[in-house]
């Protein structure tokens, strides 16, 4: 049986499966909102909704970025926006460390604290970060796999059926 994962642990593991679903073969990036322990939305660099996307019909480039996609913590905070879901105070779990807009959209949002296993180019964003006493805490990518066990599971269920009908 595998052990649990700490919650920084889980969290930036559900904001690599959320980059699973980013659609600019750039660089796939995931977000997840959190407060208390408990998800308030996620994210993953993707085109507007109804547009077309970067893996489709390719990237639109412009200084070097493309700027065909909204960011993957901009579309966690739109999440909120769109649900009633007040950000402040919460943390943002990113697989990569935010740009410099994104950045100062999670500032504005609320956001207590950053943690990232992955560090972004050319980015202002600690600046603005440290200016406005958000805690960036960079931590080692955590394992790919899943422990899911759904042996053990079985067993269990059946030792616990068996045990019943005796």
């Amino acid at each position: 049986m595998s052990k649990r994962p700490a919650w920084d642990q889980y969290f930036l593991k559900v904001a690599m499966l959320v980059s699973e679903r980013a659609t600019c073969p750039r660089m796939h990036v995931g977000c997840v909102l959190v407060k208390d322990k408990r998800i308030l939305a996620t994210g993953y660099n993707g085109s507007i909704p109804g547009d077309d996307h970067c893996e489709d019909v390719g990237c639109m480039i412009e200084d070097n970025h493309c700027i065909r996609t909204i960011h993957a913590e901009m579309n966690a905070l739109l999440q909120c926006a769109i649900h009633g879901v007040s950000t402040k105070g919460a943390t943002a779990y990113v697989t990569n460390m935010p740009c410099t807009n994104c950045a100062k959209a999670l500032i504005g949002a609320g956001i207590k604290e950053i943690v990232v296993f992955s560090d972004y180019h050319n980015t202002q964003a600690d600046y603005f970060l440290n200016k406005a006493n958000v805690k960036v805490r960079r931590l080692p990518m955590p394992e790919k796999n899943i422990n899911y066990d759904l042996e053990s599971y079985t067993s269990a269920i059946k030792i616990e059926h068996d045990d019943h009908t005796h």
